[in-house]
């Protein structure tokens, strides 16, 4: 059987999905479409077939999406593929309609709303209706939480028989194991994510600020590409010696090994996979009060919750960690990890994932 995954870029489809590909692998042929990247290899290493889609993740140009369109449609009929698997919001749209247009069977993964459903408006209208032409034929639509599907329902864009609700991606256990807790004076404090004010960065700086301001020995680690221009900003902070800007890293399990706590105060989510990650490694969390993001983190049990879009919530749950002893920290990371093991393991994801796509 000849599969064919569309995506927008390769660092999410091999950093979470690769698990799933393995398992496609066994019996299939994969090819994957997207813009390359450094992961690109290892998704060829695995046994994939590559074909170079360049995909606009963030403009709404409609001429551009229109080509976007015109390059699935072209891709289907050279490939004549049994079976379509896409991700993300462009290639669920303009791959679902190629699709349902080629009378192909393809499969939907919701990875999250993004910021079309944040607020009513002509966008989200737009977006809704080309969902809705996108999805009327799908064999199976994923989500990643209960709340996403229940919007997708609420608008009757498909019908509730067709979704499938996922634990995110789920984590792999084996990989981000439990390392030892780090002591030392200075709390170090990590985020890992696109660094853009969706991701609640300057909610996170400000609070940092405040805390420093206060006289608290803390530090962050910041891991990820620039999604929008941060650059200049970080580089004051920088200056001010309680940041360190890393960049993207393609193995972030030494920088969760060396941090005291990860901050995620993002404003919308499908399912944070780096929650789930820093958990499963025995980090506490404190991240945003949402769908996608409460799910990973037990409020005052293995992290803290804070509001979206609310430096001052995210610096009172910042304060109240850095009140807790060595001992209740290292506890609050042990719980996290049980969580994930109870909820998140990807082999279970995997499988669910598996019984609905044929």
């Amino acid at each position: 059987m000849k599969i064919l995954i569309l995506a927008n870029n390769d660092v999410g489809l091999y950093q979470f999905r690769r698990e799933l590909i393995a398992a496609l692998l066994k019996e299939h042929e994969v090819t994957v479409s997207l813009p390359y990247g450094e992961l690109v290899e290892p998704l060829k290493e695995m046994g994939c077939a590559f074909l170079d889609t360049p995909v606009d993740r963030r403009g709404i140009n409609p001429f551009v999406d229109l080509k976007l369109f015109r390059s699935y449609r072209k891709l289907l009929k050279e490939l004549s593929p049994d079976l379509v698997v896409t991700y993300t919001i462009k290639p669920n749209i303009y791959g679902g309609c190629a699709c349902r247009t080629a009378k192909i069977p393809y499969c939907v993964n919701i990875t999250g709303l993004g910021s079309a459903f944040q607020k009513e408006g002509v966008l989200k209208k737009l977006v809704v209706f080309m969902y809705k032409a996108a999805l009327k034929k799908a064999r199976t639509v994923f989500f990643e939480n209960t709340a996403n599907r229940d919007v997708f329902l609420k608008e009757k864009i498909v019908p509730e028989e067709k979704t499938c609700v996922l634990n995110g991606a789920g984590v792999n256990l084996e990989r981000y194991r439990v390392t030892e807790y780090p002591d030392g004076d200075t709390t170090k404090f990590l985020f890992i994510g696109r660094v853009m004010k969706e991701k609640g960065v300057n909610e996170l700086f400000t609070a940092m600020k405040r805390l420093v301001s206060e006289g608290y020995d803390v530090h962050l680690d910041l891991l990820g590409g620039y999604e929008e221009d941060y650059k200049s900003v970080i580089e004051e902070n920088e200056k001010s010696g309680w940041l360190t800007y890393h960049g993207y890293q393609t193995d972030v399990r030494p920088f969760i090994a060396a941090s005291h706590c990860f901050v995620l105060p993002s404003w919308h989510e499908g399912m944070a996979n780096t929650n789930l990650e820093c958990a499963a490694s025995g980090r506490p969390l404190i991240t945003s009060n949402i769908p996608g993001c409460k799910e990973a983190a037990e409020d005052g049990k293995s992290g803290f919750l804070c509001e979206k879009q609310n430096a001052d919530s995210l610096y009172d749950k910042m304060k109240t960690f850095l009140a807790l002893s060595y001992e209740e920290r290292k506890q609050l990371g042990l719980c996290g990890r049980y969580l994930t093991e109870k909820r998140f393991d990807r082999e279970t994801v995997v499988r669910k994932t598996m019984e609905r796509l044929f």
